[in-house]
């Protein structure tokens, strides 16, 4: 069966090249505009996946994402940034991208035509059916990625995908598929840019509103983030004199002393 890859069509624009930086510049920028439209239309599949997301993970089990490409690098990307942000535990949520971590900096040839090697990588961390696996694949169709989550299913484990083109294989092939039709790109078939865009925006929803649903915010503060740098150990210190009413020394002593924000927190309002 034929797939219509909105995501290969032509752009609505051409002869770039003989196109100003302003106008290109002003281009793109409107055709970036429409995401957050796209992501609108599709907010309850959001909302479905990020509910099973946070009942696997509060059951104890860890969130995977899987992909290739600019996919693959979106979901590392947004999984690293867990620990430090919300305290995360590492090894919770786990990116994986076809061709392994040296494909985070360069492209690994053929890495994605491979159907049998996505599963193979999730089994190197004992996947089992407590644990929940999202594609991620703007095309909808990297063998790579479709084939994780086909061998997911056989083994009674959770899957949920991110795409950009409709009825794809990997939507087919998910129990939670999350479509966001962002149409033709400003460059033709440079998924790097509106499908990435989108891609990004979604996983930053999926992941933050887990961590919520998690208990890893307080009123609006990272109140778990690590403190693994100066700026970080600034903001918690500006938490702690809001939050307590005390100058900026005994904050930052008060920080020290217990290393977080919420044990800081807790020890003043035992």
């Amino acid at each position: 069966m034929k797939i219509n890859k909105v995501t290969e069509s032509d752009s609505y624009y051409d002869h770039l090249e003989k196109m100003s930086v302003a106008d290109l510049l002003k281009n793109i920028n409107k055709e970036d505009k429409t995401v957050p439209f796209a992501i609108e239309e599709v907010l309850p599949q959001i909302e479905k996946l990020v509910n099973a997301v946070t009942k696997k993970m509060q059951d104890g089990g860890r969130m995977f994402y899987i992909g290739a490409g600019t996919s693959g690098r979106l979901g590392v990307v947004d999984a690293s940034e867990l620990p430090p942000t919300f305290g995360l535990e590492h090894g919770r949520v786990i990116g994986l991208i076809a061709g392994g971590d040296k494909a985070i900096r360069k492209s690994v040839e053929f890495a994605e035509d491979d159907e049998e090697r996505g599963w193979k990588d999730l089994q190197t961390f004992s996947i089992s059916s407590i644990d929940v696996v999202i594609g991620i694949a703007a095309s909808g169709t990297t063998p790579y990625v479709v084939g994780a989550i086909k061998r997911c299913r056989e083994n009674n484990i959770l899957t949920g995908a991110i795409t950009c083109n409709a009825e794809s294989p990997l939507a087919k092939a998910a129990e939670l598929p999350v479509e966001v039709i962002v149409g033709p790109e400003f460059v033709t078939g440079s998924t790097r840019m509106k499908a990435g865009t989108a891609q990004k925006l979604v996983l930053n929803m999926i992941s933050t509103t887990v961590m919520i649903q998690l208990g890893r915010i307080k009123g609006n503060k990272m109140v778990d983030m690590q403190l693994t740098n100066n700026k970080l150990v600034k903001r918690g210190t500006r938490m702690l004199m809001e939050a307590l009413n005390i100058d900026e020394i005994k904050a930052e002593a008060l920080l020290t002393k217990h290393g977080s924000v919420r044990k800081a927190l807790s020890s003043v309002k035992k």
